[in-house]
């Protein structure tokens, strides 16, 4: 039988302050965090889940639990840092708050397997993961790199201008993706509130991207499913059977050891004041910044055409020249750390040098000094740092006749990559910059203050779930509440 309806977001409120005055008579006993929860919950509308899941519960049967309140719930676990569904259902048995917040009766609360099959019905496939479980072994793995904290070196068969090329063209569609149902909830429920909040600026959005290891097991998990051991072949290639056929092994270079997992890639708005994230995907740990970068944002374009991103905060691992071709072609600011290894020294004009903050170097060895800029041109203009127009050029060996000094002229066409708009060495560039450690401190909440890890889950299914409902949490986190309880005072004010 389909949910009843329960009268909407009005109807969970006056229900929750009914139970907290019969249960709760003496607000004073509960301390103000459990009340900035409390209150953040009560004004939480998830009318739009009732909605979206009217449809996937059978007419037949036993009239099943509210989908707003099931959700509410599970959001609840996270926040109270329950980590097993297990755990949760047994608290809500025992501690009315957690019954009454999430919209049970006290003493009729869901079990386990309610849970389960709610999230079930949250994920648009048959298959609780992306790939199937049979699948070959990888060819290349990753090595482990020769420098402590440094990152492992790509193992993508394809480099990042043909995987760049290939997202261009093609289109992402939401309903083609098995967690479609978790985005239009995020989407409609909380990353919109959160642009009524105007903590997003969709019409003019600068992110910062950083991929993350998840580790969700200590070892891979695999088994043979051929008949060649038996045979005796021992180094055979035949396919396996794999556990968690969307994880793999890479390399965490904050812990300094291999992991099990995926890598979590999280697109985060910049500039916004509380880090909040936009899109996540995770992919398979082996997965390279570079191509992880390119993977989540085209599909954060497809899902979400009306955010229109002018700038770019990315460290090292996305310095790549395809990247900078791109924002060039698209109108998008690069702001993208140099990577040393991959060449930064390059002849420019035939005698100079350009440094690894995209200064040109003279043929003395100095750094040249800032001599204004050309927008309409993205021309940046350099002159001899030892010329006055006094005095002329004090350099033993004068790169020119000319009393103003020799000038140089970087055109951001000639090596987009080297040359930016504005300098790297400017303080406006460094500013700007500073910003992309908002994907860090979006990937800390994550990780350790809502325990993304210790969910401990097999299948991508209950890895995404978990995810969603924590960016979820992230947005709540952002938004303003009273000073004071409203919750509170309705429950004092009563006769």
């Amino acid at each position: 039988m389909l949910p009843v309806n329960t009268g909407g977001h009005s109807t969970y409120q006056n229900f929750v302050v009914e139970n907290l005055r019969k249960y709760y008579p003496n607000p004073d006993a509960l301390s103000r965090s459990t009340w900035d929860i409390i209150d953040r919950f009560w004004n939480l509308d998830l009318s739009y889940t009732d909605e979206l899941m009217r449809s996937r519960y059978s007419v037949f049967g036993p009239r099943p639990r509210t989908p707003s309140c099931m959700q509410r719930s599970y959001l609840l676990s996270i926040d109270f840092k329950v980590t097993s569904l297990t755990d949760w259902a047994a608290q809500l048995k025992i501690n009315p708050l957690y019954a009454i917040l999430s919209g049970f009766e006290v003493g009729d609360t869901p079990g386990v397997g309610t849970f389960y099959d709610f999230l079930n019905r949250l994920w648009d496939s048959d298959s609780d993961n992306l790939n199937p479980h049979v699948r070959p072994v990888k060819s290349k793995e990753v090595k482990k790199p020769k420098q402590k904290g440094a990152k492992a070196e790509s193992v993508e068969k394809t480099t990042v201008e043909q995987l760049l090329k290939t997202l261009e063209q093609k289109s992402f569609s939401i309903d083609e993706h098995p967690y479609g149902s978790l985005f239009r909830l995020y989407q409609k429920e909380f990353l919109e509130q959160s642009v009524k909040r105007e903590l997003i600026t969709p019409e003019s959005l600068a992110v910062a991207g950083d991929g993350t290891p998840v580790m969700t097991s200590h070892r891979e998990r695999r088994k043979r499913i051929c008949d060649c051991a038996e045979n005796g072949i021992t180094d055979c290639k035949c396919d396996r059977y794999f556990s968690q056929p969307d994880c793999d092994i890479g390399w965490d270079s904050s812990r300094d050891c291999f992991y099990h997992g995926y890598d979590l890639y999280m697109i985060v708005a910049s500039d916004s004041d509380s880090d909040l994230p936009v899109f996540p995907l995770l992919n398979p740990a082996s997965k390279h910044d570079s191509h992880g970068f390119l993977e989540t944002y085209f599909r954060m374009k497809s899902f979400l055409p009306d955010f229109h991103v002018n700038k770019w905060l990315l460290d090292s691992a996305h310095d790549a020249m395809p990247y900078y071709l791109y924002c060039r072609k698209n109108g998008i600011s690069p702001f993208i750390d140099l990577n040393e290894k991959r060449g930064i020294k390059v002849k420019y004009k035939d005698d100079f040098t350009i440094g690894k903050d995209g200064v040109p170097v003279c043929l003395a060895g100095l750094k040249m000094n800032h001599d204004g800029t050309e927008p309409s041109k993205a021309r940046i203009k350099y002159r001899c740092p030892l010329a006055s127009r006094k005095n002329g050029c004090s350099c033993q060996h004068p790169c020119s006749d000319s009393k103003y000094g020799r000038t140089v002229h970087l055109a951001m066409k000639d090596n987009p990559r080297l040359i930016n708009f504005p300098p790297r060495d400017s303080e406006a560039w460094k500013k700007e910059y500073d910003a992309r450690t908002s994907a860090e401190r979006s990937n800390k909440r994550e990780k350790i203050d809502f325990k993304l890890e210790d969910g401990r889950h097999r299948s991508t299914k209950m890895w995404y779930c978990r995810l969603y409902h924590i960016l979820m949490l992230q947005h709540m986190d952002a938004w303003d509440l009273p000073f004071e309880s409203t919750l509170r005072k309705l429950i004092l004010n009563v006769a």
